[in-house]
């Protein structure tokens, strides 16, 4: 074998953390190289985050239009164009492509196109996807692995070459009948999309409630949505057997609480969670252990078993996010310059991105009980939310939890437009150690989502 060529920073995978770090270090004077097995800039630029966010609004375009009588707007037939849809989609991820290789560029870092795995210790051979090999070592690694879908052990379920969000959002026509197994963000959010732009859509879904994070209150006003759209949602439902070829035909057999029964359809979406992408390539020989559930083991530093080497991002079991990931980044980053940064007791907000959105950041009422904590709850509809009444938005509500013997803010969701905004003024909040007070009195302008702020916070019962 060759000689490994020699880099001071060496990074597998170019999701979010990855390629942050890879950018950096090389600015910084640091021969770095970034090995990537297809998507340049990870998972997010190119089939996840937004790729689905941008079709997405494509279907709340549709809604719209759908309901354009509403506004006082007279149309004509609407349909959806799907090849129109896939290339306004295609348009914005070849421009993030484009960005993200003058960003390599104007770093510095090298980009290597190829399929990774350790042979030894710190070194990787790279199968390169325009022929031939090299072989790598790093004084420093960084795994980014990222993950993919998991598809279930279900009988005839892999044979059926179900879809999964990639290929999901791939689609140039239009399913007539989308089958969504998995009630979590991305079949919901899909769901959703899909039934707009025109398809019947079912929604299955193991547990009680779809989006079983959520308290039941938040589940049960998604699910009210989501019905109101006209999509089929079956709870406390078993995937017993699947028979057909999603895209073609398909039979779905279930098992639910009122009896077994068959629902038939044209595809499959499978989200049910994801894997991690940690097999294969090598990492018992590089000495990088690996936790329960095929996650990279790693501490509150992000460092993993060996030597010099971090994991980041999803693979290394942080939140599924990818502004987690650029977290994750910064953590490692400002170690390596000797900070004492770690992963314990960050404050991670997410959305989901239905319409309405969902936003929360902190605890739910649910996760206060389970950890013990005591908590007062504030709701607010939106409907008394004046903003929603200039734009006929008026669904769902805000909730927020204050400790019940102070007036910290312990956590807030909130159902309703503008939701993911809205969640960072509190979520600011909260990383200043601002009481409640502070939100319910401050003078926010009118009329605007935020200001909903003001009455929420004036419903928080008195200690």
């Amino acid at each position: 074998m060759s000689q490994p060529e020699r880099y001071e920073m060496l990074v597998l995978g170019s999701g979010a953390g990855g390629k942050l770090l890879a950018w950096h270090m090389a600015k910084s004077g640091h021969r770095t190289a970034v090995v990537e097995r297809k998507l340049i800039g990870g998972s997010c630029p190119n089939t996840n985050c937004l790729p689905s966010k941008n079709e997405i609004w494509s279907a709340k375009v549709a809604d719209l239009i759908h309901h354009a009588d509403r506004f006082g707007m007279v149309t004509g037939p609407v349909t959806t164009d799907m090849k129109r849809v896939l290339a306004r989609k295609r348009d914005m991820v070849d421009g993030l492509i484009a960005l993200h290789l003058d960003l390599y560029k104007a770093s510095g870092a090298e980009l290597i196109m190829g399929t990774g795995r350790f042979t030894a210790p710190k070194i990787i051979e790279v199968s390169l996807n325009d022929g031939g090999t090299r072989v790598l070592t790093g004084d420093r690694v960084v795994l980014n692995l990222g993950t993919h879908a998991t598809i279930p052990d279900v009988p005839g379920l892999a044979a059926a070459q179900p879809l999964t969000n990639v290929e999901a959002l791939e689609l140039d026509r239009l399913p007539d009948h989308l089958v969504v197994i998995g009630g979590g963000y991305v079949g919901l959010e899909l769901a959703q999309a899909y039934r707009r732009f025109g398809s019947r859509v079912t929604i299955i879904e193991t547990g009680p409630q779809i989006a079983s994070r959520e308290d039941p209150d938040v589940s049960a006003a998604l699910l009210e949505m989501l019905r109101d759209e006209g999509t089929a949602v079956h709870l406390g439902a078993k995937v017993l057997g699947v028979r057909g070829r999603s895209g073609q035909t398909v039979s779905l057999q279930l098992h639910t609480p009122s009896g077994d029964q068959t629902i038939d359809g044209s595809d499959i979406l499978v989200a049910t969670g994801r894997t991690p992408n940690t097999t294969g390539i090598g990492l018992e020989v590089a000495g990088v252990a690996l936790g329960p559930h095929g996650y990279v083991a790693v501490n509150d530093r992000l460092e993993t078993s060996a030597p010099d080497v971090w994991a980041v991002g999803e693979c290394a079991g942080s939140p599924q996010f990818t502004h987690v990931s650029e977290d994750d980044f910064r953590i490692v980053r400002d170690n390596l310059a000797g900070g004492d940064r770690t992963t314990r007791n960050r404050l991670v907000p997410y959305c989901m991105f239905t319409d309405p959105p969902l936003a929360r950041v902190g605890l739910s009422e649910a996760e206060a009980r389970h950890q013990g904590v005591a908590v007062r709850v504030a709701k607010l509809p939106i409907a008394a939310v004046l903003r929603t009444r200039t734009t006929s938005e008026t669904r769902g509500f805000m909730k927020a939890l204050v400790a019940a013997d102070d007036y910290r803010i312990l956590g807030f969701a909130m159902l309703g437009a503008e939701a993911g905004e809205v969640m960072a003024v509190v979520q600011t909040a909260m990383l200043a150690g601002m009481p409640y007070t502070g939100l319910r009195d401050a003078i926010l302008a009118h009329p605007t989502m935020a200001e909903g702020l003001g009455g929420l916070f004036s419903n928080v019962p008195a200690r």
